[in-house]
């Protein structure tokens, strides 16, 4: 039980992004010729999670994105923030953070969508978001042309630390425009991508799941060049 203990911490300590518990078994058959069940993994974890919730440690296990990753415990996030400040010289341009977040909120959507909402061409936003691997292609649509649908990727989850998208920040009841009929305002979508943005830009700013190899890899945090 200790040697399968050993070899999963080392998987999850070696794997760039959250490793599931399938992947764990898979692993461990093809290495080993091990039939571990599902249950005998989940119990490792916990022992594994116990473990490295000690003091001695500075780090943990945390169950994000349906799988396991060592995260920075909450008392390092300061220290780890400012290093990563330091070495991080490149951000999400206005126009890609603000595609990324109307695909976050309003997935599976088109490129015709997302464009109606910002009114503008979102061609090369999207196409770096996907480079980043902060979104990917989920199939077509059934509308006209059935167009490619966007949602975000396994990465994004990884980076925000959440389990789902549903775990994303409610957006904040917010009071549109009218017009002098009482009618929503036409600036109705753009108005509800702003505050999307500021949602998203919260999270960045409040990230609770710090994790410092992850960030400094610039293929799994959103950060890039400004466009």
């Amino acid at each position: 039980m200790e040697l399968l203990k050993q070899n999963i911490e080392a998987l999850i300590f070696a794997c760039e992004n959250s490793i599931t518990i399938e992947e764990i078994r898979s692993c461990l058959l093809t290495v080993y010729g091990w039939e571990i069940s599902k249950e005998d993994v989940v119990a490792c974890l916990a022992e594994i999670k116990e473990k490295f919730d000690g003091e001695d440690f500075s780090f943990t296990l945390n169950e994000i994105a349906n799988g396991y990753r060592f995260l920075s415990k909450p008392q390092y996030y300061n220290a780890i923030q400012v290093f990563i400040a330091q070495k991080n010289k490149k951000r999400l341009s206005t126009a890609a953070l603000e595609t990324l977040s109307i695909i976050a909120y309003r997935q599976p959507i088109s490129k015709a969508e997302i464009e109606h909402v910002r009114g503008v061409n979102c061609d090369y936003s999207i196409q770096k978001l996907l480079e980043k691997e902060l979104i990917e292609i989920e199939g077509k649509s059934d509308g006209p042309g059935k167009p490619l649908v966007y949602g975000t990727s396994k990465n994004f989850m990884d980076y925000f630390g959440l389990k789902n998208p549903t775990d994303l920040p409610k957006l904040k009841d917010i009071m549109l425009p009218e017009n002098m009929i009482g009618e929503p305002s036409e600036n109705a979508d753009v108005f509800e991508a702003s505050v999307v943005e500021q949602e998203v830009k919260e999270v960045v700013d409040n990230d609770a799941t710090i994790e410092t190899e992850n960030l400094t890899n610039e293929t799994e945090k959103p950060d890039e060049e400004q466009a």
